[in-house]
Parts: structure tokens; sequence; C-alpha cells
């Protein structure tokens, strides 16, 4: 289960996390322009748009979880099981298989606007990697920094929705997420001002008790109200250290825990990384379950007109720093 989020001060932010019981030894990538993607059914794309994001690599070709390219588009990828339907190939259509759906957007288009007009064609196929890799059951959150948009493949067809919270979790459907939120428009940051009777002499006792009501638990449902609860309130200054700061609050409000979410053979659901990618300047931003030291990767850095991906490990050990060292 995932939490997917944009943010906005002076540049755009986008970010997730990424809660599962395995990690697949996901790594930071750089994919420069001039890497060859070959796709299962459109053929071959040797010049495109740079991209950065986290991928697990097999046979050569990044598998994106989620990546912004240069221009400022991001795209995420959420855990949609039960829902997600993805057909066969549809003539006069971009049949898509959903491993390689992000760069397919991702390398070719600037903006928002960009990518609805070329998803009008687009239908995802539901072919595998490889045996033993099988098409993961997914939506997509892809935004900028003056929109984003829900994507969904389900059996009454292709959707793609306007999304004014820019948050994004697992099931229920997009729609369903956003029309939850009526449950919940009485919370606020303020103060709540004593409604129950006039007659009951009721105070205020402590602060935060505009927010009572806002669900706590690891649901998907629960998730996404708790992080569009925390992201239109969220306030921080222009600057990119206090922007990344609050960013990695706001998806604070969804960490999992080890021990809090079980899955099989004695695992446990986890937030194996959490993101923040300056989309505006290129930065890829991370922490993993252990090791809550923020780690930047700078896609600028790279040779971007290469051909081959730049890979960096997630650095998954507690690094601390002691101020008083011996």
């Amino acid at each position: 289960m995932c939490t997917a989020a944009t943010y906005r001060t002076k540049d755009f932010y986008f970010g997730r996390t990424l809660d599962n019981d395995l990690s697949y030894k996901e790594e930071v990538t750089i994919t420069p322009r001039n890497h060859t993607f070959r796709f299962r059914n459109m053929g071959m794309m040797d010049h495109h748009f740079a991209m950065i994001g986290v991928a697990h690599i097999e046979d050569g070709c990044p598998l994106y979880y989620d990546a912004v390219n240069e221009k400022g588009l991001a795209m995420a990828g959420l855990n949609f099981p039960g829902n997600a339907y993805y057909g066969d190939k549809i003539p006069n259509h971009d049949n898509v298989a959903t491993f390689e759906f992000i760069p397919w957007i991702l390398a070719r288009c600037a903006t928002v606007k960009e990518a609805r007009a070329l998803l009008a064609s687009v239908n995802l196929t539901g072919e595998s990697f490889r045996e033993g890799l099988p098409p993961a059951q997914l939506h997509w959150l892809l935004a900028d920094s003056e929109e984003a948009v829900t994507i969904e493949s389900v059996r009454t067809g292709f959707h793609i929705y306007d999304n004014p919270v820019g948050v994004l979790t697992n099931n229920p459907p997009f729609e369903m997420q956003m029309f939850q939120l009526n449950n919940y428009m009485h919370l606020s940051p303020c103060d709540p001002e004593n409604q129950f009777s006039d007659r009951l002499p009721l105070q205020v006792y402590c602060r935060g008790m505009g927010a009572l009501g806002l669900p706590g638990d690891l649901s998907s449902q629960s998730r996404f109200v708790r992080a569009a609860f925390a992201k239109m309130h969220a306030v921080s200054g222009e600057g990119e250290m206090e922007s990344v700061s609050q960013f990695f609050h706001i998806l604070g409000a969804v960490e999992q825990q080890r021990g809090c979410s079980t899955a099989e053979e004695g695992r446990y659901e986890v937030t194996i990384y959490t993101s923040c990618c300056n989309a505006t300047q290129g930065i890829y931003y991370y922490t993993t379950y252990d090791n809550h030291q923020i780690t930047a990767v700078e896609m600028h850095r790279e040779d971007l007109d290469g051909t081959l991906p730049v890979r960096y490990p997630l650095i998954a050990t507690e690094q601390i720093r002691w101020q008083n060292e011996r």
C-alpha cells in the first residue's frame, strides 16, 4: 500500500511512500536522453526527455515505480488490486504495457496537458515483462506544477480524473476516495466551537481538537483522508530546506511501522522508502525505513546526453550524526 502527493512552494514537489512487505532492490535511477526504450508494442525510442526516479532494473530495463522528467512532469504508480483491469491489444491504439507506462508518458510529455492528448489513444495491456514477473495492478498519479490527474484502467474503461487534492492512495477507485472527503468536511486546524449544546459548558482542553475524527488507521482510504488533510493545510517557507522538510512531514502522516500490518509468512508491511522530488530542479530526495537521514540525487549532475541509466542503490542503514564524537 502506498501514498503519493504533490506540494508547491516556490518550486514544485512530488513524492510518495512505497509500502510493502518485500523489497525488489529498487534504486534511484536516472535515464538519460539517449537511452533506448524498447516498448513491447510501440517500437523503439532512442531520444527523449531524461528522467529520475526509483526503479527496479530488470534485464537492463528500468521499471519505474515513480519518476520525474527534466521538464517537471511527475508520475507514480500505486497498488490498485481487484480494480485494475488491462485488456488485449486494440487496433489503432497506442498499446502500452503497464510496466512501461511511466516512461511512455514521461519520455515525450512536458506537461499534464500534453499527456492528456497522448492518453487519448492509450490502451493499457496486461502483458508480463517476463515469466514470473506479471503486470502489477496499479493506478497512477500524474502531475506538474499546474495540475494533477489520476489515471485508472478498470472494467468500465480507461479514465482520467482531475485530482484537485494532489493525493492518491490505493483502493477504492479515485472517485470514491474523493467522495469520502465529504464525511470529513467538519475537520479544521482551528479550535472547535461548542455546537453540541448551549446548555453545556463544553470547552477545548488541548490543541488539535479541530481535527477530532481524522482517521488514524493504516487503510488506504484513511491514509487518503489523512494525507489530504495534512497536505491541504501544510505551511512552510519558500526555501528548499523548508519545503523538503515539510513534504516529508506530510508523508510522515501515513508511514507504516513494522509490526502494525501483517503480511504473508510472518512479514510486515512497512514504508520501504519515502521520496520527495523537487520536480523543478530535478533533485530526488529519499529516506528509507532504517535510514531517516535525507539522501539526495541531482539529475543534472549526470550526463543527461548519455545512453545508459545511472543507478544509485538506496541507502538502507541508519545514518546517525554524533554531536559529541570522541
